[in-house]
């Protein structure tokens, strides 16, 4: 029947047909994705301090130039205890009027002054002074305080040795689970980074000894600390 519908040739071809298929390419190679942690401590060697003066006055003009007065003094003393003026940033100019409390016998709350505040920010790169910087400040007529904040002038070496950590913990886990399902690791197919500070590994301010002159000041130390993500091939 088969000979009556189709040649012979025609059908040979036919019957040969599935043999010039080609196999199917075979699957993606088994992948493992594992989160490693990393985290190198360090000793700031940067302090970011705000500080300022506030002032009272009959008028806004008496109270702000009551406050340049106090605030230059205070301006003068960082500079000689070695503040550089690129560490030295106004952050805040406040005027404002104090009002009294309502009286029904008048027309409503009153102006009975003005107070003027202005707030800098400082950066201290020697912190064994810092201590006494504080102290300073105070004395000449600093009476604000608003923050204090440890730093790292150079993050980076200590970012990458977090970094280096956190892709050595990866490696560790990968190859942990890999023989445990009786697997090898493969290449690595991606690595990616994240964190909770900007893209990068994130400050973290642990207690320790360091305490300046003066002004008791606990400098502690930083742990920056870094998160990947590192996806492998496992192999047979």
């Amino acid at each position: 029947m088969l000979n009556r519908l189709f040649p012979a040739t025609a059908l040979g071809l036919l019957l040969a047909l599935p043999l010039s298929v080609p196999a199917f390419a075979d699957h993606d190679p088994a992948r493992i994705t594992v989160t490693g942690e990393g985290a190198s401590e360090i000793a700031p060697d940067l302090a970011t301090l705000q500080v300022g003066v506030t002032t009272t006055g009959a008028t806004a003009a008496e109270a702000l130039a009551a406050n340049s007065t106090a605030l230059e003094a205070v301006l003068q003393r960082l500079r000689d205890a070695g503040v550089e003026g690129r560490d030295l940033q106004t952050s805040n100019l406040t005027v404002n009027p104090n009002w009294s409390g309502y009286d029904s016998s008048a027309s409503g709350p009153q102006i009975t002054g003005y107070t003027a505040m202005n707030m800098i920010t400082v950066k201290l790169r020697k912190l064994d002074g810092l201590g006494a910087v504080l102290d300073a400040a105070v004395q000449d007529g600093a009476n604000t305080l608003n923050s204090l904040t440890f730093g790292l002038q150079n993050p980076r070496p200590a970012m990458d040795a977090a970094r280096q950590a956190a892709v050595e913990d990866a490696a560790a886990k990968a190859k942990l689970y890999a023989e445990a399902a009786g697997l090898k690791l493969g290449k690595i197919q991606e690595i990616s980074e994240s964190s909770g500070y900007g893209g990068g590994p994130a400050p973290m301010m642990k207690q320790a000894a360091a305490s300046a002159e003066a002004v008791p000041v606990e400098a502690g130390q930083l742990s920056m600390q870094a998160n990947v993500t590192v996806v492998y091939e496992l192999e047979d």
